[in-house]
């Protein structure tokens, strides 16, 4: 399957000593640490959605970004990003990187155009695409639930 870029995409260095990145065995550690799925928020966002009685599949791999979850008899894609690798508020905290910001800045704004081409990949599929950040997961459950509900009320009334 060919590949259908909005821009040219962004090129991202290789993260070697001999690119003059580096890391300290601590930071290596914390970082082995750091999960792409099962987060908590996407626990926490799964289980109240099961709890209302909706229910869905995880993580598919054959939509475009793999969401975190999927109601198909709606075609909701849904996607809880974390802060950091997703660019949140990107102007204000782009200027606070100051280790090895030649690998993390191309990366993130590399991430970022990615989650815009599967965002229209999706919805050329026919998916209504819906980003939550960890933090308003975190923060704001019900409210993020309460969106999902409202576009499948929506779309169940107008089937």
């Amino acid at each position: 399957m060919p590949k259908y870029y909005i821009k040219e995409p962004i090129k991202v260095p290789k993260f070697e000593e001999a690119n003059g990145f580096y890391t300290t065995k601590q930071r290596s550690q914390i970082m082995s640490r750091i999960r792409g799925k099962e987060t908590k928020p996407e626990i926490m966002f799964r289980k109240a959605l099961w709890a209302c009685g909706v229910r869905y599949r995880k993580n598919v791999k054959k939509l475009p970004g793999s969401p975190d979850v999927v109601i198909r008899r709606c075609k909701i894609a849904v996607f809880i990003d974390g802060e950091f690798w997703h660019g949140y508020k990107w102007r204000e905290k782009k200027g606070q990187i100051k280790t090895n910001a030649d690998f993390w800045i191309p990366k993130i704004e590399r991430n970022m155009q990615r989650d815009a081409e599967n965002n229209a990949r999706l919805q050329a599929m026919g998916y209504t695409v819906y980003r939550f950040w960890q933090d308003e997961v975190r923060k704001g459950l019900m409210g993020c639930i309460l969106q999902i509900l409202s576009h499948i009320e929506h779309c169940e009334r107008y089937s």
